[in-house]
This record gives structure tokens, sequence and C-alpha cells, in this order.
């Protein structure tokens, strides 16, 4: 569906806003892939989904300040934006958006989304403020580009139930798509926060994927049924690798509520430590 025309990168809300009215002034559909750049497989995956659904594909590479806490990693967080415009052009994106931090939060810029809830659990536990920035930024995002469809990796789960609910709740035009995480061949899930690591360490990490993998066979050929029981055997077989547990939690993969006995669609999630990188993974059962 999408038509063959040369890549814009464009740095400006509103050029980017008149861009867009001129692709709509067209009828042609926008199909928007949000992302923090460092792009890998993970980010061409949904880029191949949305060149499927829409005319036209925008990509947005912006690594938003107010998603970091005060001790994480903003200052050193990748961005290889060469590399990742080269993908843009070979996936055959319209246009590439990438905002300055002062174009996003101007002076004296003092208004936030919150989607409360949901943002105080799993993640949003040891992340305070950190929903309430990937809301923000995901509202502002959407103000400028106008997408008919939106794309995200279902390895940020929380993230992903949270936008939808943000959409939703908000009257947004825009369909919000949920899209397959996507895997090393060893498991590992495809983050550009892998990079951190070492070769020792992404052995380690491994432990993530396959103790997902674990609970997941327990539930479906053992009939184990008991998220205290699944959650405490996915406690142990990570303890030995990694070097600090967040969160090991089995929650209503809609809703995200706690479940106690996994009897419905269920996704159980993990963030865990591999020495100072922060590591999150899940699995739908």
């Amino acid at each position: 569906m999408v038509n063959r025309i040369k890549m814009k990168i464009i740095k400006k809300p509103a050029e980017m806003q008149k861009l867009i009215k001129k692709y709509k002034l067209k009828g042609k559909t926008i199909g928007f892939v949000p992302t923090m750049g460092a792009l890998h497989q993970g980010h061409i995956s949904l880029i191949h989904r949305a060149r499927k659904e829409s005319n036209i594909i925008v990509v947005s590479i912006f690594v938003n300040p107010t998603q970091f806490g005060p001790s994480e990693d903003f200052s050193r967080y990748p961005r290889p934006f060469k590399k990742d415009a080269g993908i843009c052009r070979k996936e055959k994106v319209a246009a590439v958006f990438v905002p300055k931090p002062k174009d996003i939060y101007p002076a004296n810029y003092f208004t936030h989304i919150t989607v409360e809830k949901l943002s105080d659990i799993m993640c949003g536990k040891s992340r305070p403020d950190h929903f309430k920035g990937v809301a923000t930024v995901v509202a502002k995002l959407f103000n400028i580009v106008q997408p008919d469809r939106a794309y995200f990796g279902l390895k940020d789960y929380q993230q992903f139930i949270i936008i939808r609910k943000m959409a939703g709740d908000m009257n947004f035009p825009v369909k919000i798509i949920g899209c397959p995480l996507v895997r090393e061949k060893n498991g590992l899930a495809l983050s550009s926060r892998n990079a951190y690591l070492s070769g020792e360490q992404k052995q380690r990490a491994l432990a993530l994927s396959l103790s997902l993998q674990m609970a997941k066979n327990l539930i479906k050929n053992k009939n184990v049924k008991s998220a205290k029981s699944i959650i405490s055997k996915i406690r142990k077989t990570l303890r030995p690798h990694v070097n600090k547990i967040d969160y090991v939690e089995i929650r209503d993969a809609e809703t995200l509520e706690t479940l106690g006995i996994v009897n419905k669609r269920a996704v159980i999630a993990a963030a865990i430590f591999i020495g100072k990188t922060r590591l999150i993974d899940n699995i739908i059962v």
C-alpha cells in the first residue's frame, strides 16, 4: 500500500503537521511507529506491519527525557541516528520525525497526562513518573502526526495497555495496534538496552525468557493454576543469574488486574537487572 516517495527528515512539529495535512488532503492513510531510536528488528517488524495497512509510514525518533528517572540512563541511551535513518530509508518510510526536546517541551511547559491506576503497578512502582512521561509524549505525537494507526511492540506490554487506554479516554481517532514481541534466536527479547550487555551478561539475561517459557509450560502442560506458585518458581529460576529481580507478576491480559488463579488470558511479566541494565519481558498464556 505504501507509495514510493523520497524519505523526509522533519525536525519541527509545525512542519510535520503541515506535511501530514498534505498527505491527508490526498486521501492517504497514516501509519505511525513512535520510537526512541536505536532501531532493531523489533522496530522493523512494526514498520512492516504498518506498510501492509497504510499508505504513508511515519517513524518518530525521540529519546523522551520525561520518561527517565534521575538515576536512569537518559544521557547514555544509544542515539545512532545515521544508522536509524538508513534503516527507515531502506524500509520505505515516508517521513522521520526527529524533534528536539525544546520543541516538544518548550519553556514553561506544565501539561502532563496520567493514566491512573494502570501507571502505578508493575514498572510504574519502581519508575514512578515513567508512564506519565510516556502518555504525555505519545499524546503530543498523536496530535502532531495525526495517524490513522499507531504500532507498538508488545515487549512493553504495560505501555501498550496504557497507551490504548489513554487514546480511548482522550478520544484520539487512532487505532492502537500491538505487534508481537521479537526475540533473538536464543530467546532474548530484542531491546535497545541489550547493547549495554557484555557477552557474559547476555548469557545470564537468557534466564528471563527461559523462566517465562517454563511458567507457560507449567500452566499449559502441567495444569498449574496458582499464580503464587508460578511466580515462586520463576523467581527461583531467575535468582542465580540476575543481579536483582524488580518484579514478577501475573495479571489479566486485558485489564492488568492481579490474578490469583490463572483461569483466563493472562500476561506473565517480569523486570530484572543484569548489572545496572534493567530488562523486561513477558509472555501471554
